[in-house]
């Protein structure tokens, strides 16, 4: 049985880290609350622009664009966010899943050379050169702050490197906020977008909208300026996304470890409490042999 000294000394222990983990807590707590508000503002925006978009495609079948062109993949690039700090439960470990389960199961055929990877937040950073690639760039500043400027240029470089010819598709993968007890990972295309072109039909019926609109540029001007546009927005859209789901795995996974400290600050006490009171009760039975000695 532990002694006295060391069960004080552990619980001790104990206390400092619900101390720690409660304060963690309340961090994640405000970050998530202050990420998700910007994720809420962000995503009505995004949505009405794409389904302008969706609208200017689905009126007219001649529209072209160098986005939408689908290629055979000999090439491809992909954008992984992860975080650029631990203690957020298993999403770091999920999306570094999720990424190696895409390169040998889906790209495994490709060769190495042939896979360019844009990792955003440290963590998947290691994990790509533990994989043995090079990454294509530093993007951890995105993770912490997520701003339109920085993903506006990952975009520009991506698009620029699909309509070049260099890569013939891109991939994203990342953490979609639902909930703070739900984060999804999410793989999708990210170029060719001729998912929006197909949704854009299935949508045309119900928007009930007519080709012969009056535009002001040109409906070919307007899908040229919008795309990039959307393009860039998505980006952005994703780390907003992705900032949000970490700020709430990190929210849950410090209430685990507190509740968790509370349980065995709880079990400690209660066997500080028998051990103090059979050390009470041994002296006692002492001093009573001793007097009838």
């Amino acid at each position: 049985m532990s002694s006295l000294k060391e069960i004080k000394g552990r619980i001790t222990s104990v206390n400092s880290i619900w101390k720690i983990t409660s304060a963690m807590r309340m961090i994640a707590s405000a970050k998530l609350h202050k990420a998700q508000g910007a994720i809420e503002n962000m995503l009505p925006y995004e949505r009405k622009l794409n389904a302008m978009l969706a609208g200017l495609l689905s009126s007219d079948d001649t529209i072209d664009s160098p986005y939408i062109a689908r290629r055979e993949v000999k090439r491809i690039a992909i954008v992984a966010v992860s975080s650029n700090s631990s203690l957020c439960g298993a999403f770091n470990a999920n999306v570094i899943r999720k990424l190696h389960s895409v390169l040998h199961e889906d790209y495994g055929k490709l060769d190495r050379k042939d896979i360019l990877i844009f990792p955003v937040g440290r963590k998947i950073y290691d994990a790509v050169k533990k994989e043995g690639f090079e990454p294509q760039g530093d993007f951890q500043h995105l993770s912490d702050k997520p701003d339109y400027k920085g993903a506006a240029e990952l975009a520009h470089r991506l698009m620029q490197l699909f309509v070049s010819g260099e890569v013939s598709k891109v991939d994203l993968i990342y953490n979609h906020f639902k909930s703070t007890a739900v984060q999804i990972m999410t793989h999708s295309t990210y170029l060719p977008i001729e998912e929006i072109k197909t949704e854009a039909k299935e949508e045309h019926g119900k928007w009930n909208i007519q080709p012969d609109y009056i535009l002001e540029p040109p409906r070919d001007e307007l899908v040229r300026t919008m795309l990039p546009m959307v393009l860039s927005l998505k980006i952005f859209t994703m780390l907003l996304d992705s900032s949000a789901a970490e700020h709430a795995a990190r929210t849950m996974a410090m209430q685990l470890a507190t509740d968790n400290a509370d349980e065995l600050l709880q079990d400690l006490t209660v066997q500080y409490n028998k051990t103090r009171q059979q050390a009470i009760t041994n002296e006692l039975l002492d001093i009573m042999s001793g007097s009838a000695q």
